[in-house]
């Protein structure tokens, strides 16, 4: 049976253990709670141990099977570690998001404006279409109009708004460097109007 106390064996293994752990865990956290939960393991099983040479190699295995299980549980965790290199690439795609989704929303905000310079017969047609996103089916039965109908509104509201878009009547000239790309992605918003 073993006769040495119980710190001097924390003592004497902790620097092996932890350099075991660390080796399999690559995580000075994860590597110092292995050998904790090694040291626990053993307290409760150190009785078990006949012969004293073999307690450093009887406490490596401990550890080691210590340190895949923490490995594994931490793999089936939900949460999984990002490094940070890889935070940074998220947040810059969260704020290119930003930015399009602003520039989609004053897009939108000026075509509809736009449909509030168009006549009465036009607007409804396009208010269901754009700001609601109904289909023409939807837009037919909402204002009891043929769909055939809906369509040729729809065709010739468009027209209209792409003369005023391209006459820049709304523009005002603030944003010039800005409409240069606007007046690519306007016409793809009014042309997904028909659809």
């Amino acid at each position: 049976m073993c006769t040495l106390d119980f710190s001097e064996i924390y003592r004497a293994h902790y620097k092996r253990l932890f350099q075991v752990s660390y080796s399999i865990t690559k995580d000075i956290y994860l590597a110092e709670d292995v050998v904790q939960e090694t040291f626990i393991k053993a307290l409760n099983k150190l009785h078990t141990i006949q012969v004293e040479e073999k307690l450093t190699s009887w406490l490596t295995v401990i550890a080691k099977r210590t340190a895949i299980d923490v490995i594994r549980i931490e793999r089936n965790k939900k949460g999984v570690p990002i490094e940070e290199d890889e935070l940074v690439s998220i947040g810059k795609e969260i704020n290119q998001n930003v930015e399009q989704e602003v520039e989609i929303a004053f897009l939108m905000e000026q075509v509809s404006e736009a449909i509030g310079r168009l006549s009465y017969v036009y607007q409804d047609v396009m208010v269901l279409k754009v700001k609601y996103d109904l289909k023409i089916q939807e837009i037919a039965s909402q204002l009891n109009i043929n769909p055939s109908s809906i369509k040729t509104r729809i065709r010739r509201a468009r027209k209209q708004l792409k003369v005023l878009f391209e006459e820049e009547k709304y523009w005002d000239g603030s944003h010039t460097s800005y409409f240069s790309e606007s007046r690519r992605t306007v016409p793809l918003i009014l042309n997904s109007l028909s659809e």
